[in-house]
Formats: structure tokens, sequence, C-alpha cells
């Protein structure tokens, strides 16, 4: 089933065309990988999937049905959930407020709030950061409250944009870990991500953009063997190790 479907989308700033023509489908369970070097658009998708910013051609379908004009709280309500490069919670507040806040988007009181809040910590393993002000928490904890507070919209789908960026290898793997527990528990995942290992770990397909323009889609393998890849992004080295 087709969860997420882009057609001929562009989204032109001035003259300047971010996103030129982009058409993929994304289907109900797997992990869609993007990928591109800086500037290539992968974001600029994001942002007009969820509204952003409004789509200048084209169109976005979530379950079948056009998003493309929604107001960008209604797409969230609809099912579609996000991170973002730059982490910004709730500074001052507590892990458990910041999380509480987001669950409010699909609860109305404060009591199912933070029922709801204290399963996703459990689930994100933050349970013990719990009562520690957000703005306390090193960048690997504030990348997964990121994802705790996306989580708490209960998403049909969930937009990851290089939520592993600034991480060490051994909070690579965990964090590779949750995006597996993630889509294990239902929930489809399109993510964006630079570093490697994580996306040719978990991807189950990969679209690849460069100038905001499709050059390849398919396996892990198969965009990680293409040469117009090779040559935009991954370099000659990954190609032949």
């Amino acid at each position: 089933m087709v969860l997420l479907e882009l057609k001929n989308l562009v989204k032109a700033f001035g003259g300047l065309k971010a996103v030129n023509d982009v058409s993929f489908q994304v289907e109900k369970g797997e992990i869609f990988g993007l990928i591109g070097p800086n500037g290539s658009g992968k974001t600029t998708i994001f942002n007009c999937i969820n509204n952003f910013f409004p789509i200048t051609a084209g169109d976005v379908l979530f379950k079948g049905k056009s998003i493309g004009g929604l107001q960008t709280h209604k797409v969230c309500h609809l099912g579609i959930g996000r991170t973002f490069q730059v982490v910004k919670p709730l500074a001052r507040l507590s892990v458990m407020d910041n999380v509480t806040a987001s669950a409010f988007c699909r609860v109305n009181s404060i009591k199912e709030a933070k029922a709801e809040a204290e399963r996703i910590l459990n689930f994100t393993n933050l349970t013990g950061e719990a009562k520690k002000p957000a703005k306390s928490l090193p960048i690997a904890g504030r990348k997964r409250l990121e994802i705790a507070r996306a989580l708490a919209t209960k998403p049909d789908l969930l937009l990851l944009d290089e939520t592993a960026a600034g991480l060490n290898p051994s909070e690579l793997d965990e964090a590779i870990g949750l995006i597996k527990k993630i889509r294990d528990s239902g929930i489809t995942i399109l993510i964006v991500e630079h570093i490697m290992k994580v996306i040719m770990t978990i991807s189950d397909r990969i679209h690849a953009i460069n100038f905001g323009q499709t050059i390849a889609e398919g396996t892990p393998r198969q965009v990680a063997n293409n040469q117009a890849v090779i040559e935009a992004y991954l370099g000659e080295e990954y190609a032949h190790s």
C-alpha cells in the first residue's frame, strides 16, 4: 500500500527551483531513505510535505488524498510527524513536559498527555532523563527527545531529518536500533541522512537527488553502485568498498 506519494513536485524560490519534478512513493511499513549532497533539496521536500513551504507545482498525496494545500497542523493531525535538523526543544521545560506538550496533538486532558509521554519516554529510553531540563541533555539526548516529541503526535508516517548528525559510533548504533524499533512498531519512516552507515543499514529503498532532481532510486546496493550517485555524493572510494 502506498502511504505517501510525491507527484512531479516542484518548489521554486524566485527563479531557483530547489526541487524540480521529483516523484516517488513510500510504501506503508518501509524505511525509505532520501539522500543527496548539501543543498540538493532534501529538507525542502520535507517542508513541502508538511506545507511549511507551499508547493509551486505537482502534488503530495497521503493515503491517496492530496495534502498539498493543507495547513501544517492539519498535516500533522492526519498522521505525519517530523523531526528537524536543528533541534529546538522547549529548553527550560523538562524532558517530560516537552513530550507531554506534543501529546496534546492527540489527547485533551493532562492525565492522558502525561500517560502518553511516559509511554514514549520509555520507548525512546529517556525515562531516566524525564525530570531534567531539555537544555541540559547532550546532543544524543536532544536528538532522541526530538524523535520522542514527534512520536507523541502518533504519526503513521515519521519524517526524520538527519537525526544521526553529531553522534559518536556507539550513539549511532543506538540511533539505528531506535529507528528500526519505530518501524517495527508499525510506523513508516522517510529519512534524510548523510551518514552512510545509517542510511545504508536501515533503508529498504533509497531515492537520490542532486540539484533538486532525481538521479537514482532502488535498494541501498543499487543506489550505492549507481554512477550518478557516486559522482554526486558518495565518492569513488565508497563504490569500491
